[in-house]
């Protein structure tokens, strides 16, 4: 029997078809699937991707917005993180939002940016936090499994993916779409009680 993709098993799960004998054990084995509007965020100190969709059934998906949070290098670190927690506070107080869901950091090259993207996080989570929203962390290998099936897949990958699965036409620029693979990841793995 051929193995099957995460999202494949994903989908299974939640037509509610049997995954036992497959890799998915570790699957919720309760809950009902996510419904509701999760802010995808993609961290980045110049091009912060912010993506809202909408899930509200199995194969009923919207994005209702997305943007980068682009900033000129002539600009200091300082205003970047006050221009990123601000854009992630006005789509906050814009739109009904259930979940928070952002990209980890796995490999950066040096201590410098590692300092520098934390910074980015943390001014994007910050403003989700003093909300009271609820914030889930997806490495970037879980979010491409979790979206695209492969989690190699390329950025170019991950872009027509995201816009296949929400039935919509044309390409989000890679920060976005990036941003809007977080927020479906946490739909299609995250369960209710």
């Amino acid at each position: 029997m051929p193995r099957k993709s995460a999202r494949q098993l994903w989908a299974d799960k939640l037509k509610g078809k049997s995954t036992e004998g497959t890799r998915s054990k570790r699957l919720p084995v309760s809950g009902t699937p996510f419904k509701g509007s999760v802010l995808g965020i993609d961290p980045s100190l110049r091009g912060t991707g912010l993506a809202v969709v909408e899930i509200l059934g199995q194969n009923r998906r919207t994005l209702l917005h997305s943007r980068t949070v682009r900033i000129k290098p002539s600009v200091s670190m300082f205003e970047c993180l006050g221009r990123i927690n601000k854009n992630v506070s006005d789509i906050l107080n814009t739109y009904t939002i259930e979940a928070v869901a952002v990209e980890q950091t796995i490999y950066v090259q040096n201590f410098q940016t590692a300092q520098v993207l934390g910074a980015a996080r943390g001014a994007a989570i910050a403003a989700a936090a003093v909300l009271g929203k609820p914030i889930y962390e997806y490495a970037p290998l879980r979010v491409k499994q979790a979206v695209v099936g492969a989690g190699r897949a390329s950025k170019e990958q991950v872009a027509k993916t995201v816009m296949g699965l929400m039935g919509m036409s044309g390409v989000l620029e890679h920060d976005q779409s990036d941003a809007a693979a977080v927020a479906l990841c946490h739909a299609f793995t995250s369960f209710e009680d």
